[in-house]
């Protein structure tokens, strides 16, 4: 018999560098901690006197009336755009193309101005016969409003960018499945509608949430054409009051508030979609699969 190997205490890895950052971010939490409870200026009172105030709640309601229209036209054209992108059509991929390549390569800002001021380009705007007679002509300033042009610049801004998310659901799905549907007599639509995008949702759905709450901040921008919304109604308060700290602390709570619903939201979302994909690795589960199998193995 060779000789005995004598066990040996395992000595742990020591990281003085983790137990030096611990520190340094206590030391900073603490400073951040008592700068916010002792400094007078940021006016606590003030913010409890805003945080519901009717000015700023009618933002609020403006605001997430924006956020939930905005995505359901930006989701709707997306869908349109990414099928169009993936037709074998070039007239329509390439239609679909030009939009994405004007409405992603030109800020924002300038899309909501030039919605907003359309009449100076076209005072007038006509239904009819191309070419020929106009059948039903509106008036471009009552016709596209404030809220019009909000619509108008978020919405269609929003579709480009989802219809690259949902081009890359659609990608995701093996591309034997297609084959299989159209196989058993399916047609593209009916492919598309209850093999494909079931399928491709657990690829849309969590950038889908992610562009959800950068909608609800970007609707901010909306105050470059004067629409009345959560940061425009804390503007115009802290315009008459000078508090522009306090408002401004304000609009954030709401903001956090409002994006941390729509983070919950998304986590419930995504697990529901990624139902039969993701591993759950849970103890629980791991142990009861673990005792089911040992009672299987003893039958």
């Amino acid at each position: 018999m060779g000789d005995r190997v004598e066990p040996r205490d395992a000595v742990p890895v020591r990281h003085p560098g983790r137990w030096v950052a611990i520190v340094v971010l206590a030391v900073l939490a603490a400073m951040l901690v008592h700068t916010v409870l002792t400094n007078d200026n940021f006016r606590w009172d003030v913010v409890g006197e805003y945080v519901f105030s009717g000015p700023i709640l009618n933002g609020l309601k403006n605001t997430l009336i924006l956020t939930v229209l905005s995505m359901v036209i930006g989701i709707l054209g997306g869908i349109g755009l990414a099928i169009m992108r993936l037709s074998p059509n070039p007239v329509l991929s390439s239609v679909a193309w030009i939009y994405i390549w004007v409405f992603r390569g030109t800020p924002l800002i300038a899309q909501l101005l030039f919605w907003n001021f359309l009449a100076a380009l076209y005072p007038f705007l006509s239904l009819g016969v191309p070419f020929g007679p106009s059948l039903v002509v509106f008036d471009t300033n009552q016709l596209i409003n404030q809220f019009a042009a909000c619509l108008l610049g978020l919405g269609l801004n929003e579709a480009a960018y989802m219809s690259e998310i949902v081009r890359g659901g659609i990608q995701s799905v093996d591309h034997g499945q297609t084959e299989a549907a159209g196989a058993l007599g399916m047609s593209r639509s009916q492919t598309l509608r209850r093999i494909v995008l079931p399928q491709a949702m657990r690829v849309i759905v969590p950038p889908t949430g992610n562009e959800t709450i950068s909608m609800l901040k970007t609707t901010s921008l909306v105050v470059v054409i004067g629409y009345f919304e959560l940061l425009t109604s804390a503007q115009r308060i802290y315009s008459t009051n000078f508090q522009t700290i306090p408002l401004l602390i304000v609009a954030a709570l709401w903001y956090l508030a409002l994006t941390s619903i729509l983070s919950i939201g998304q986590f419930y979302v995504e697990r529901y979609y990624g139902r039969g994909v993701a591993t759950d690795s849970s103890p629980g589960r791991m142990a009861a699969f673990l005792t089911q199998r040992s009672g299987e193995g003893a039958r």
